[in-house]
């Protein structure tokens, strides 16, 4: 059967389960319209200029928009985004356009949807992208960064998501 996994298939996906990654929600608008994804694929590339690079399934409903309209805001979640993560994993039946009915989004200030009490915000623009496998790798070029040092994070481990409250700063 051609949708079987190989073994090593299957111990690279166990692998993967056991890699904490922070939770993030990919948001766009522009001419191909407001969408947004759950990602655990994202990661700094460096500070100057300040890079990072996601990684989006081809066959996911957002990828084409989000190479279409090339701005983008890297949300990343905190310990009280478990439900906003999951509707934009569409492990809920709420539709894209309502997803970002919610009065927790700011539509104007950047020019995609900026969640307002995200742990950080990253915006940027597609600079480069390649293909490997299933996904495409985004190498976006950030121009605002926001943190809320005190939102601690959502995390995704052994294929579920867990919170981890903020650290209190030492004197």
């Amino acid at each position: 059967m051609a949708d079987e996994l190989s073994t090593q298939q299957r111990d690279f996906r166990a692998a993967m389960a056991n890699l904490s990654a922070a939770v993030n929600v990919i948001t766009t608008d522009g001419v191909s319209g407001r969408a947004g994804i759950t990602v655990s694929a994202v990661c700094s590339v460096t500070d100057s200029p300040p890079t990072l690079v996601l990684c989006v399934n081809q066959s996911s409903y957002c990828h084409d928009i989000f190479r279409t309209n090339r701005r983008l805001a890297v949300n990343v979640l905190g310990v009280e985004h478990e439900d906003i993560a999951k509707h934009f994993a569409g492990m809920t039946t709420v539709s894209m356009a309502d997803r970002f009915e919610w009065p927790v989004w700011d539509h104007d200030t950047h020019g995609v949807p900026v969640l307002r009490d995200a742990a950080a915000v990253l915006v940027g623009r597609i600079g480069a992208e390649m293909t490997r496998g299933s996904h495409t790798v985004m190498f976006v070029e950030v121009d605002h960064v926001a943190v809320d040092a005190d939102a601690g994070a959502l995390v995704y481990f052994q294929r579920s998501f867990h919170g981890v409250p903020a650290v209190a700063a030492s004197a």
